[in-house]
């Protein structure tokens, strides 16, 4: 039986692992945390719609229901050369036939961004914001800002939408508690449109909502760096802001830039569309890199989502058994390249897609936000193989 070995425990990996165990290979999922952490549906733990157990998803549980060995450890070291991983805990592990690495991205370090707190950082931080939060709401009255950063070696890794959904729904709660009128409610991003790669129908949309919502814009100046004061730019001026949430733009992960894999300007793992790292002859490894960690090649527009990662990780496990079995149809992400959201606002929600065709963002008043919570259940039971994972999913 050959042996394959996924690190990280995130969208991809998961899946990947999962895929793989029922086509009966030795599946082995290292991952840094001991959860899996629905990053999607984080959003409301900020304001108390859902606890932290909501969004968390033992790792333990999916190993029981699907079969894979886990091991919960830190990735220190990859070698490509010598077949090898190390783990913090010392461990190396050299045996296996396949390697699929799924660690996720870095995030871009600006200065003084200990000053903020990250929906999309560590889970952890989820907390600390919805503590934050709370103490903004007793006092009654506040600046709040939110915003995120831009990569410009490689504009895939912007991560803006969680920072849109949870400012849309702190204004919300504010609304409810009766003490909207007392807050200042700032979006910010270095970008002049921010939203763009959306489409021209939603970045007007977004405007609209923003004018409605009484939410200050601060947009097309270059983030030099935080303070305790707020955000400061390159023009010499500060945001002011009792609290600051700041979404910065991934990078490549430490490991990877230290290891010998090929990697871009910005440090992801550059692999071919099958998503399989190449030698310099242009011939296969045994190495894959999915999700965030790797280097997605394709439109001005693309970003990187946990739809695609998951459409990485089932294209793998399709793509081994195809070489496992001597055969070469393989299966690619690029033609799967699209932007797919369903944006929440705490009591509605809006509708996004794009692809090369076409690009389109339509409200989903009220029904929106229940569908969201309905896939925020249908991502952890499908993943525990409860319910039956829609097609094409």
């Amino acid at each position: 039986m050959k042996k394959v070995v996924i690190l990280g425990g995130g969208f991809a990996g998961v899946d990947a692992a999962i895929h793989l165990q029922k086509m009966k290979y030795d599946v082995t999922l290292i991952s840094d945390r001991e959860y899996f952490y629905i990053y999607p549906t984080s959003i409301w733990v900020p304001t108390h719609e859902s606890e932290f157990s909501d969004v968390c998803l033992d790792l333990k549980e999916l190993q029981k229901a699907h079969g894979f060995n886990l091991i919960i450890d830190s990735v220190s070291k990859i070698s490509a050369k010598e077949n090898s991983i190390t783990l913090e805990s010392g461990s190396v592990i050299n045996d296996y036939d396949y390697l699929i690495v799924a660690m996720g991205a870095s995030k871009m370090k600006l200065k003084g961004v200990e000053h903020t707190l990250s929906i999309c950082g560590a889970p952890e931080q989820s907390l600390a914001i919805r503590d934050k939060l709370d103490e903004l709401v007793a006092k009654g009255s506040g600046k709040i800002a939110m915003g995120f950063g831009g990569n410009p070696k490689d504009t895939s890794a912007v991560r803006g939408g969680p920072g849109f959904e949870l400012l849309f729904n702190v204004h919300n709660m504010l609304k409810k508690k009766g003490i909207r009128d007392n807050f200042e409610l700032t979006f910010f991003a270095p970008m002049p449109e921010p939203g763009k790669r959306m489409g021209s129908q939603a970045l007007k949309m977004m405007d609209v909502m923003f004018n409605k919502l009484g939410i200050k814009k601060h947009f097309g100046k270059k983030i030099t760096g935080f303070s305790e004061k707020g955000t400061n730019f390159e023009d010499g001026s500060t945001l002011e802001a009792d609290f600051t949430m700041f979404i910065p733009a991934g990078n490549g992960h430490k490991v990877i830039q230290e290891s010998d894999l090929p990697t871009n300007e910005a440090g992801f793992v550059k692999t071919n569309n099958h998503s399989c790292v190449e030698n310099e002859d242009g011939t296969l490894t045994n190495i894959y890199a999915i999700g965030d960690i790797a280097a997605l090649e394709g439109y001005d527009w693309r970003a990187k989502q946990g739809h695609i990662a998951e459409v990485m990780a089932k294209n793998v496990a399709h793509n081994i058994k195809e070489r496992e079995n001597g055969r070469r149809k393989f299966k690619g992400y690029h033609e799967h390249l699209n932007i797919l959201c369903v944006m929440d606002s705490g009591n509605g929600a809006a509708f996004v897609y794009r692809d090369e065709k076409r690009a389109f963002m339509f409200p989903l008043p009220v029904v929106g936000h229940l569908l969201k919570k309905s896939w925020g259940k249908y991502c952890r039971y499908s993943k525990l193989g409860k319910i039956p994972r829609i097609p094409g999913m």
